[in-house]
């Protein structure tokens, strides 16, 4: 059986609203979503690129790593440790002023019509599944199949956190991923520290907590899977474009509205519903 799931693979390294192409879900939320994320990327010192080549993502790390500024990424999402490619992942990059990428964020994409995330689990975080040790007692593990997204290699580089970045990353990879495949799932694993902060819920904006994955063999101790159905996720995305998106550019005589030059980008949704991105703003 092909693992993989049927999609369409853009240009690697395209500004990211030029990289969406809606096939599945509501194409004015997500095509909205994505532009009004994109322009409050901008306004926080970044340009934003969707992205495959998972050997820079690795160059990227090693050199953070090396920095002191990130920790190495999971086999996941290194191509030397597993399958990830252009038609079953992508990464964000963002770039600042002078083109340095200065944040990373990663999504895989998992075909599982006849298996969970319980039986996964090993292969998920470890690339390949080598008798790693791996124990579960999250129920979610044994719902979560089908066409899932699993997130990570999230990174800022020190200089740009505290602009509300964290908020908004996660909700982009989940906006861009639900539109290009028919997810049943995105999930994440966050620690226990962070959930008992409140940063599930959020900050990553996911619906669900189930408790815990460990991987003995690994120092992250107990993991907690952080998910979320589709109609979860588009209620998420409409409450967070209405509340901290649009709203934030909303002056006392207007009334929630897109800026003009977005309108003309959203009027390109075609007789089937299909939301193609427009190159016309650099």
């Amino acid at each position: 059986m092909n693992l993989i799931y049927p999609n369409i693979v853009p240009q690697n390294n395209l500004r990211l609203p030029d990289a969406l192409t809606v096939r599945h879900g509501p194409a004015p939320l997500l095509g909205r979503f994505i532009l009004e994320a994109d322009m409050a990327a901008r306004e926080a010192g970044l340009r934003l690129r969707l992205r495959h080549d998972f050997e820079e993502l690795h160059r990227i790390n090693q050199q953070e790593v090396k920095s002191g500024n990130w920790y190495p990424l999971i086999n996941t999402f290194n191509p030397a440790c597993s399958d990830i490619g252009p038609e079953n992942g992508f990464w964000l990059s963002g770039e600042n002023e002078l083109g340095e990428i200065v944040m990373t964020f990663a999504a895989r994409i998992y075909y599982w019509p006849d298996t969970t995330l319980e039986e996964q689990a090993v292969t998920m975080l470890y690339g390949r599944d080598e008798g790693q040790r791996c124990i579960i007692t999250a129920d979610a593990a044994k719902l979560i199949s089908g066409v899932v997204m699993s997130s990570g290699a999230a990174w800022l580089r020190p200089d740009y956190r505290r602009r509300r970045l964290s908020r908004l990353l996660p909700r982009i990879a989940k906006a861009y991923a639900i539109s290009r495949w028919p997810l049943d799932f995105t999930f994440g694993y966050v620690t226990r520290a962070l959930v008992e902060k409140g940063f599930a819920t959020t900050s990553n904006g996911s619906g669900h907590l189930s408790y815990s994955v460990w991987y003995p063999d690994l120092p992250f101790g107990e993991l907690v899977i952080a998910y979320t159905k589709p109609q979860e996720v588009y209620a998420d995305l409409r409450r967070f474009l209405t509340e901290e998106l649009l709203e934030s550019r909303v002056d006392d005589s207007s009334s929630l509205s897109v800026p003009s030059g977005l309108a003309q980008e959203l009027t390109k949704t075609s007789s089937d519903g299909v939301f193609q991105g427009s190159s016309s703003r650099s």
